[in-house]
C-alpha cells in the first residue's frame, strides 16, 4: 500500500518548546509505519514544502497547461495513494486551518474510496480530541472515510523528541502499540478498498459532478 501522512501545521515553532510539535507527531507516525509496516510505501507531506497561492484556487480549477507543478505533483501522489494519515493540532476546538487549506486544493475524486486515520495532538492535556470530532465529517465528505480508532497525543512536547522517537525510551513500545491499533485498521481497509477498486471502478457506480452543483439535488 502507498500511504501519505499529511502534517497539518505550518507553524515553525510551538510553545512551550521551540521545535514544531506537529512535526514530532508526524515523524512518530512515519517512524512507526516504516518500522512495523515496512512492506508499505510511506511519505510525509509537509505543507511548508508547498508554496500555495494566497488567493485560493484549487487544483481542479486550473487548465492542464496552467496548473502549478507542485500542486499537480501532489495531486498525482494523492491519486496513487491507498490511504491517508491526517495529523492535526486543535484550533478553537476544530482541525487545523493549514490542513483544511491544503486538502481543499484537491477534489474528492482523488481521495475517494480510500480510508484515512485521524491523529491529533496538543501541548495540553486533551490531545486535540475535540478537533478529531470535526475531522470525521470533513474527511468523510472528502471521500476518505476515517477508521474508527484514532490517535490522540496530549502534552506532545513531553512525549516525542524531534526525531519522532519517544522522549522516554521505556515507553516506546507502548506508544507503538497505541499507534498500531489505528494503523492496523487503516491498512486493513486500504488493502480491502484497493482490491475492490480493481474489481469494480467506483466511478461506474457514482459519476463525478462536473456540470453544476444542481447535480447533487434531489428530484
Amino acid at each position: 500500500m502507498k500511504l501519505l501522512i499529511f502534517l497539518g501545521s505550518v507553524r515553525k515553532s510551538t510553545p512551550p518548546k521551540p521545535a514544531r510539535l506537529g512535526e514530532r507527531v508526524a515523524k512518530a507516525c512515519e517512524r512507526c509505519l516504516v518500522e512495523h509496516y515496512s512492506e508499505h510505501e510511506i511519505e510525509l507531506i509537509d505543507p511548508l514544502d508547498y508554496d500555495l497561492d494566497p488567493v485560493f484556487k484549487p487544483h481542479f480549477a486550473y487548465t492542464q497547461a496552467e496548473v502549478p507543478k507542485q500542486l499537480d505533483d501532489l495531486a498525482a501522489k494523492i491519486k496513487a495513494s491507498d490511504g491517508f494519515v491526517m495529523v492535526s493540532p486543535e484550533y478553537n476546538h476544530s482541525m487545523s486551518p493549514a490542513l483544511a487549506n491544503l486538502l481543499n486544493h484537491f477534489g474528492s475524486s482523488l481521495f475517494g474510496y480510500k480510508p484515512s486515520a485521524i491523529v491529533t495532538y496538543s501541548a495540553g492535556q486533551w490531545g486535540g480530541v475535540r478537533a478529531a470530532v470535526g475531522m470525521r465529517s470533513f474527511l468523510s465528505e472528502l471521500g476518505c472515510l476515517p477508521v474508527s480508532a484514532m490517535i490522540h497525543v496530549p502534552k506532545a512536547q513531553d512525549v516525542f523528541i524531534e526525531s519522532g522517537d519517544a522522549n522516554n525510551a521505556a515507553e516506546q513500545t507502548s506508544w507503538d502499540s497505541y499507534f498500531s491499533r489505528t494503523f492496523n485498521q487503516l491498512i486493513w481497509w486500504a488493502e480491502g478498498a484497493s482490491k475492490q477498486r480493481e474489481a469494480l471502478d467506483p466511478k461506474q457506480l457514482s459519476k463525478d459532478f462536473k456540470r453544476d452543483p444542481s447535480q447533487r439535488n434531489a428530484p
